[in-house]
């Protein structure tokens, strides 16, 4: 399946805390399925659900370098330095990420940027970004590799289609 997950959900299925979560929009689907890889609660955008262990593994792990692609609004517009440091490899909580691409798509809304990930750290994109004194407004994921959100509604969710199952496990 795939969900446009709503800002204000945890990605989990379900919160010692009581705080809404993803799965609970995705309940009516008939089967017990659960999130593959995540979004923190600030986040929204595409999520991907499955009831197949094998599927998720295969598509979460950094080897496998499916690309997740995410729109990301920053405070203020970003320096050349600030993009081209972004776009490199960096340091978070003792790892060293990959680098991303990193771009302005819309020269004329100069604090709308574009990343792209092959891999997905916890909250990655946030802490790139206080790495180099960005301030994230909002942050959305629109792909993972050839699936896109399109025109899904927030908060509702559809099912795959065999194409995109095959398209990503081709991947």
């Amino acid at each position: 399946l795939m969900l446009n997950k709503p800002r204000g959900f945890v990605t989990t299925l379900s919160d010692e805390k009581g705080r809404p979560n993803a799965a609970q929009l995705v309940a009516d689907c008939g089967v017990r399925v659960y999130p593959v890889g995540r979004l923190d609660m600030d986040s929204e955008g595409l999520l991907l659900f499955t009831n197949d262990g094998e599927f998720a593994n295969a598509l979460m792990h950094p080897k496998a370098g499916i690309e997740k692609v995410y729109v990301v609004k920053v405070r203020t517009v970003p320096s050349d330095e600030q993009l081209k440091a972004l776009s490199a490899s960096m340091d978070i909580d003792g790892y060293t990420i990959q680098p991303c691409r990193v771009y302005c798509p819309e020269p004329e809304i100069p604090n709308k940027l574009r990343f792209i990930l092959k891999e997905g750290r916890n909250r990655q994109i946030r802490k790139m970004c206080e790495q180099v004194s960005l301030d994230v407004i909002r942050l959305k994921r629109n792909a993972i590799g050839s699936v896109k959100l399109g025109m899904l509604k927030v908060g509702k969710w559809r099912e795959l289609t065999e194409d995109e199952v095959h398209r990503l496990q081709s991947q």
